[in-house]
C-alpha cells in the first residue's frame, strides 16, 4: 500500500492547529497499486460540531476519503490531520473517532446488547461495566427494548440502528458514516435520517456522512461537499441553511428545494451533463 513518510507529518498540520478543524485533508491523493487514482488534490477541512456530507456517484472516492479519516487507508501524497496533529499524535490522545459501514456487520450468534458492547470489551472493559453503556447507546437509537434480541430478529433498519449504537457506545467526538441507509426502503431511510439528525443536534458530535443521494445530503447536512470521479476530487461545496432539528416540513421548504437544485447542477457539471449521478 503506497504511502509517504511525510503524509501525516505533524509539522504539516501546524496551520490546522490554528483553526477549529478536527479533520483535515491537505493536497491528498491516493493511487492504488493497480494504478487506479482514487483521489487527487483533495483539500477539505471539517470543523468541530459540523455535519458534513460527501456527495457523489460510485467511484468518486468519497468512501476512500472517509476511510482515510478513520485511519483505515493511507494516503499516497499529501497530509491528513486530526485535531491539528498527525496520526500518531491522534492515536496517543484521548480523542475518539467511530465509523459505521454500509452493512451492519453484526455477530449473528450474539445478542444486540453484546454486539453493541463489543468495542468496549475489545478495549478490555468487563461485561458488567460495559452493559449499562451498551443499554444507554441502544436507548439513544430507540432500541432500548431489544438488547436481548438477536440480529436475525431485527428488521434491516433496526440492524443499522444497532450498528450505529455500536459506534456511539465509545462516545466518539467524530462519527463517520459510509452510506449506512443506502440499502433500506425510502420510508425507513427518511425516518432514520431524521433520527440521525436529531441525535447529532443533541450530541454536539462532528459527523461526516457519505451518500449518493442529493435529497439525503441536503436534509442531513450543514454543508455538502460534491465530489467528481476519475480521479476523485472536490468540485463544489454547498452550505445548507435550515433549523438544527429538521422534520418532514424541511423536505418541502424553499431552502431544501433550492439546495437540491444547486447540487443537481453541480453534479451535472462535474459529470459532463449526466443528470443520473444522484440516483
Amino acid at each position: 500500500m503506497p504511502t509517504s513518510p511525510t503524509t501525516t507529518d505533524s509539522a504539516g498540520c501546524h496551520g490546522v492547529r490554528e483553526t477549529s478543524a478536527v479533520l483535515a485533508a491537505i493536497d491528498v491523493a491516493k493511487t492504488y497499486p493497480n494504478g487506479t487514482r482514487a483521489l487527487d488534490d483533495v483539500d477539505l477541512s471539517i470543523a468541530a460540531g459540523e455535519f458534513v456530507s460527501l456527495l457523489g456517484p460510485s467511484g468518486c472516492g468519497k468512501s476512500t476519503l472517509l476511510r482515510m479519516f478513520a485511519g483505515l487507508e493511507s494516503v499516497s501524497s499529501g497530509r491528513l490531520c486530526w485535531w491539528g496533529g498527525d496520526r500518531a499524535t491522534f492515536e496517543s490522545s484521548s480523542h475518539r473517532v467511530a465509523m459505521v459501514f454500509q452493512e451492519a456487520t453484526l455477530m449473528p450468534w450474539a445478542t444486540v446488547e453484546r454486539n453493541v458492547a463489543l468495542p468496549l470489551e475489545l478495549e478490555g472493559m468487563g461485561r458488567r461495566e460495559a452493559a449499562p453503556r451498551a443499554a444507554n447507546a441502544l436507548a439513544q437509537v430507540g432500541l432500548a427494548e431489544f438488547g436481548r434480541s438477536y440480529p436475525r430478529e431485527l428488521s434491516g433498519g433496526m440492524q443499522m440502528r444497532t450498528s450505529l449504537a455500536r459506534a456511539l457506545v465509545t462516545r466518539p467526538e467524530v462519527l463517520l458514516l459510509d452510506e449506512p441507509f443506502g440499502a433500506l426502503d425510502e420510508f425507513t431511510r427518511n425516518r432514520l435520517d431524521g433520527e440521525l439528525r436529531q441525535l447529532w443536534a443533541r450530541s454536539g458530535m462532528t459527523v461526516v456522512f457519505v451518500t449518493h443521494s442529493i435529497y439525503e445530503a441536503v436534509f442531513l447536512s450543514d454543508r455538502v461537499v460534491v465530489m467528481g470521479a476519475r480521479p476523485g476530487r472536490i468540485v463544489a461545496t454547498v452550505d445548507v441553511d435550515g433549523p438544527r432539528e429538521r422534520n418532514d416540513a424541511f423536505r418541502v421548504s424553499g431552502e431544501f428545494v433550492a439546495r437540491c437544485a444547486q447540487l443537481s447542477a453541480a453534479l451535472r457539471d462535474a459529470h459532463g451533463g449526466d443528470a443520473t449521478a444522484d440516483r
